[in-house]
C-alpha cells in the first residue's frame, strides 16, 4: 500500500552541517512545492542558523535554501491557498511572509511580516478566502463535473468592499494571545492582538479552523491530558481602519483516556491537536502520549436537544423546533494503545463526511483522501481512516523492521535514536506523503490508490481519473497522481479524460481547454508509445496562445461595433468560406480592422515565422502519416487546430501587405512562387478532410502527391520541439527507490522513454532557443534563463522587448508556463 519513491539527503560536511530543528516543521502546497526547516550548525562559531528550504517535488535536488532571519527556532510553516506565498513563525513571536521573486519557484524573498515580541507562536493559518469545493466520491461516475465537485457556500474570514476576501493570517501564541494581521491592497499590514479569554493560561498546542459563516475556531491545550481542551470562536472585523478581534468561549472537552479508570494516568501529555480539516471546525483529532506509547481519539461537535424538566413541560410544552439546543463534543472513535506517535499528517482532499457517514466511509474505504497518516518513533507510518481510525495501510521504515536476531536489536538500541519522521505532510490528493526524519532527510512515499487492496484495473483507473478531474477543475498540480500511472494505463487515461471533458458544457470546456492539453502531455511522457504526442500537445498550447494573442491585437474600425469582436468574425468567416484561394478569403474581411503599427508587426515576426514553419512541416509530413511516432502526427486529423492555423495564415497575409518584412521567410527553389498561397491551398484541403470531428475523411491522392512535392519546392524547416523534462517522475516508474542528494543533480541515464525521444530534440552543445519568444540564444547562452518545472520549456528571464504587443504576449506566461507549470531559475551555463 505504501512504498518509498525517493529519498533526498544532505551532503555530509565536516564543519557545517544541517541538523533538524526542534520542532521540525514542513508544509506542502497545492502547486507541489514542499517547504521544511533545518538548522545549519556551524561548529567554528558555535551558532545555529534557522533555514527554510523549498523544493519542487519533480526536482527535489534543486533545493532553494534561505537563511530565514528568525532569531529563534521556526515553529510553523503555512502555504496560502494559491501555493505561491509561505508564512513562517518562530519561538520569538516573529511571523514572516515569503513570496516568489520574479515568479520563480527557486527564488524567494521575505516581503512583509508581523510580530508578538517574545511570545512563541504555536499555531498559524492564512485567513479563509471563502472558496470551498466538496468532492462527492459516491458520484465519481457522474458525467457532469458540477455533480462530482460542487461549490460549498462558505464565507471568507473577512471581506473588503464588494465582498472581495481580505488576505491575512491568524496566529496563536504560547501565552494565550491571538494575533491577526491583514494585508491591505496598498501593501500595508494591519495587526491586532487580543487574549483568547479573560483568564490567560499557557497554550502548548493549538490549531485553527474556519466555519461556513466566516468565523474562526481556535482549539488549545496546555499539554496536560488532565486539563480540558478549550475551544474559542474568534471574529475579525475592521472598524475605522483598525483590526478588531472578538472572542467567545465554546464547549470544551476532556480526552476519553483520562476519564477511563484503566488508563487514567497512563498518558500524561497531549502531544498532537489537529482539526481534521481547515474548514471543518466540528471534528478534531487528539493524541495523548507517555514515554513509550500513544493513544489517538477523534471527536465531533454535535447539536443536541436539551431535555426540559416535566414541570416546565406542563407550563409551556416544547414542540418541534422550539426545543432548546446545546453544542456538545462526542467521541467518534479511539485507537488501542499504539507505539509513540512522532508526527501526524492530515488529508487535504475536501471529501464531505459528516458524523453519520461512518457507513459511507467504510463503503469507500479504498478511496485515497479518507485516511490520515500517523508516524511512530520506531520508524513506521500508519494510514488510518480519518473518522473510524481503523487501519488502512502501513509502511515499515528501515529501523522498524523487526529483526529476529537479538544482537541486531541491541546494536540498534545502542546506536542512538531510531530514524523516524519528525514532520509529515500528505499531498493534496493524498497519493503521496513527504516526511522529514530526525536527520533532516526528506523521504517521498507513494500511497496506493487502492490502499493495498487488490482492485481491478478499471477501479484504479477510475480513482486516478477522478483525481485528475479534480486537479483540472481546481488548477492544482497533479504530480502526485502521475506517481501511480504505469505505461499501460496512459492511453486509457488520456482517452477517458478526453471523453469526460467532452461531456461538459461549452463554457466549461473553454475554461479548461489548455489545462486538459497540459494534463495529456504530462501523462503521455510516461509511456514510450505516446511520447511523440507530448510534442503535439505542447505545440497545441503554443498555437492556442499565439492565436489568442494575435487575434486580440485586432481592433474594430468603429467603436459602436456589433457584439462580435474582429477575432470572432475572423473565425466565423474562415469557417464559412472554404475557398482554397487565400486572397478570396481575405476579400470577405474588413481589412481596416487588421491595421497595426509597423513596429508592432515587425516585433511579431518570430511568432509569425513559427506559424509558417509549422504549417510547412505538417504538410510535408502528410505523406508519412502512417507513422504515429513522428511529432505532429495528431495535428493531421485535428480540424480545430488546422482551422486555427488557417485563420492565422489569413491574418499574416493581410499584415504582409502592410509590412512585407513581417512575413515568414521560406527558402524556395523558384523566385516566382507564392509560398503562402501554396501552403494555404494545401492546408485548406487537409482542413476540409477533418473539419467535422465525427466525419473525418482520408486526404485524396492529389493532396498527398502535392505534399510529396513540397520538399522539392521549399526547404522544410527543423522544428524545435520541447526537450524532455529532466524531472524525477519518469525515473520512478519501475518502483525502485531513487537516492538523491540536495544540491546535486542526479546522473540518471538510460531512461528508455527519453532515449526514444532524442531524435526530435537538440543535442547538448547545439545552439539553444528561447521556446516562447522563438529567439536563438546560441550554444552557450549569456542571458539568464528560466525553465518550466513541468514541461522543460526554456525562456529568457528578462525581456529584451519593449513593444507593447510583445509585452502582451509575454504577460501570458510571466507567472506560469503555458502548460501551467512553475518557473525555476536555471544556472547561466545550462546545457
Amino acid at each position: 500500500a505504501m512504498d518509498l519513491a525517493y529519498v533526498c539527503e544532505w551532503e555530509k560536511k565536516p564543519k557545517s552541517n544541517h541538523c533538524p530543528s526542534i520542532p521540525l516543521v514542513c508544509a506542502w502546497s497545492c502547486r507541489n512545492l514542499i517547504a521544511f526547516t533545518t538548522d545549519l550548525k556551524n561548529e567554528e562559531e558555535k551558532d545555529l542558523t534557522h533555514m527554510v528550504h523549498i523544493i519542487d517535488t519533480e526536482h527535489p535536488w534543486d533545493v532553494y535554501s534561505v537563511n530565514s532571519g528568525h532569531a529563534e527556532v521556526i515553529t510553523c510553516l503555512e502555504w496560502d491557498q494559491s501555493g505561491s506565498r509561505l508564512l513562517s513563525a518562530d519561538a520569538d513571536g516573529h511571523i514572516k511572509c515569503w513570496s516568489m521573486t520574479d515568479h520563480l519557484a527557486n527564488s524567494w524573498e521575505n516581503t512583509v511580516g508581523s510580530m508578538v515580541e517574545g511570545d512563541p507562536v504555536v499555531a498559524l493559518s492564512w485567513l479563509h478566502n471563502g472558496v470551498k469545493l466538496a468532492l462527492h466520491v459516491e458520484k465519481s461516475g457522474a458525467s457532469n463535473f458540477g455533480e462530482k465537485f460542487s461549490r460549498v457556500k462558505f464565507s471568507p474570514s473577512l471581506t473588503l468592499f464588494g465582498g472581495k476576501p481580505m488576505e491575512g493570517w491568524i496566529a496563536v501564541t504560547i501565552s494565550g494571545l491571538v494575533t491577526v494581521s491583514l494585508l491591505k491592497p496598498n501593501g500595508q499590514v494591519l495587526t491586532s492582538t487580543e487574549s483568547l479569554c479573560r483568564l490567560r493560561c499557557r497554550v502548548a498546542l493549538a490549531d485553527v479552523a474556519f466555519t461556513g459563516g466566516g468565523n474562526i475556531v481556535v482549539a488549545t491545550s496546555d499539554g496536560s491530558s488532565t486539563s480540558p481542551v478549550q475551544f474559542y470562536k474568534v471574529c475579525v472585523s475592521v472598524v475605522n481602519e483598525k483590526c478588531k478581534i472578538d472572542t467567545e468561549i465554546l464547549p470544551s472537552l476532556f480526552m476519553r483516556c483520562t476519564t477511563d479508570p484503566a488508563r487514567k494516568d497512563k498518558y500524561p501529555a497531549i502531544t498532537h491537536l489537529k482539526f481534521l480539516a481547515r474548514d471543518m471546525s466540528e471534528q478534531v483529532l487528539l493524541c495523548a502520549s507517555n514515554q513509550n506509547s500513544s493513544i489517538v481519539e477523534c471527536w465531533s461537535l454535535r447539536k443536541e436537544g436539551l431535555p426540559v424538566n416535566n414541570i416546565f413541560q406542563q407550563i409551556s410544552p416544547v414542540v418541534g423546533d422550539k426545543q432548546p439546543m446545546i453544542l456538545k463534543w462526542r467521541i467518534l472513535s479511539a485507537t488501542n494503545d499504539l507505539d509513540r506517535v512522532s508526527a501526524v499528517a492530515l488529508p487535504k482532499l475536501p471529501i464531505s463526511l459528516t458524523n453519520t457517514d461512518l457507513k459511507v466511509a467504510n463503503d469507500t474505504k479504498f478511496f485515497p483522501g479518507l485516511g490520515l497518516a500517523l508516524a511512530f518513533h520506531d520508524g513506521s507510518v500508519h494510514i488510518v481512516h480519518r473518522l473510524s481510525l481503523q487501519m488502512m495501510a502501513v509502511f515499515y521504515g528501515s529501523s522498524s523492521q523487526r529483526s529476529v536476531d537479538e544482537q541486531t536489536i541491541k546494536r540498534q538500541r545502542t546506536a542512538g535514536p531510531l530514524v523516524h519522521f519528525k514532520a509529515m505532510q500528505l499531498s493534496w490528493t493524498s497519493l503521496a506523503l513527504a516526511g522529514i526524519d530526525n536527520y533532516g532527510k526528506l523521504s517521498m512515499l507513494r500511497i496506493s490508490p487502492s490502499m493495498g487492496h487488490v482492485l481491478d484495473m478499471n477501479m484504479s483507473l477510475r480513482h486516478l481519473l477522478f483525481l485528475l478531474e479534480y486537479c483540472m477543475v481546481t488548477g492544482y498540480d497533479w504530480w502526485d497522481i502521475l506517481l501511480h500511472v504505469q505505461p499501460n494505463m496512459v492511453q486509457n487515461l488520456v482517452e477517458k479524460l478526453h471523453e469526460e471533458y467532452m461531456r461538459q458544457n461549452a463554457a466549461l470546456q473553454q475554461v479548461l481547454s489548455t489545462r486538459i492539453v497540459a494534463m495529456k502531455a504530462s501523462l503521455c511522457k510516461l509511456s514510450s508509445s505516446t511520447i511523440a504526442r507530448v510534442c503535439d500537445y505542447h505545440a497545441k498550447l503554443f498555437l492556442i496562445a499565439i492565436s489568442c494573442t494575435l487575434k486580440s491585437l485586432l481592433r474594430p474600425h468603429f467603436l459602436n461595433t456589433p457584439d462580435k469582436s474582429p477575432g470572432d468574425r475572423l473565425t466565423e468567416i474562415c469557417s464559412k468560406i472554404t475557398d482554397i484561394d487565400i486572397d478570396k478569403v481575405m476579400i470577405n474581411l474588413k481589412t481596416e480592422e487588421f491595421v497595426l503599427e509597423m513596429t508592432t508587426l515587425q516585433s511579431l515576426q518570430q511568432l509569425i515565422q513559427w506559424v509558417g514553419d509549422f504549417v510547412l512541416y505538417l504538410l510535408a509530413s502528410l505523406p508519412n502519416q502512417g507513422s504515429p511516432v513522428r511529432p505532429g502526427h495528431s495535428f493531421l486529423r485535428d480540424g480545430a487546430s488546422l482551422g486555427m492555423f488557417r485563420e492565422l495564415m489569413v491574418v499574416i497575409r493581410i499584415w504582409g501587405l502592410l509590412k512585407p518584412s513581417c512575413l515568414p521567410v521560406y527558402t524556395a527553389t523558384s523566385d516566382t512562387q507564392d509560398s503562402m498561397s501554396l501552403l494555404f491551398r494545401l492546408l485548406t484541403k487537409l482542413w476540409l478532410c477533418c473539419r467535422e470531428e465525427n466525419h473525418i475523411t482520408e486526404p485524396d491522392d492529389t493532396l498527398i502527391d502535392e505534399c510529396c512535392l513540397l520538399p522539392s519546392q521549399l526547404l522544410i524547416p527543423n522544428i524545435d520541439w520541447l526537450p524532455i523534462n529532466d524531472g524525477i517522475i519518469s525515473k520512478l516508474q519501475n518502483k525502485q527507490l531513487v537516492r538523491l542528494q540536495f544540491g546535486k543533480a542526479p546522473g540518471l541515464v538510460g531512461h528508455t522513454v527519453s532515449s526514444q525521444f532524442d531524435a526530435f530534440v537538440r543535442a547538448p552543445g547545439q545552439p539553444k532557443i528561447d521556446h516562447l519568444r522563438r529567439l536563438h540564444l546560441g550554444a552557450y547562452p549569456t542571458e539568464e534563463c528560466k525553465s518550466c518545472t513541468r514541461c522543460g520549456c526554456v525562456t529568457m528571464l528578462k525581456s529584451p522587448n519593449k513593444v507593447t504587443a510583445v509585452k502582451q504576449w509575454e504577460q501570458r506566461w510571466i507567472k506560469n508556463c503555458l502548460c501551467g507549470g512553475l518557473w525555476r531559475r536555471m544556472p547561466l551555463s545550462y546545457s
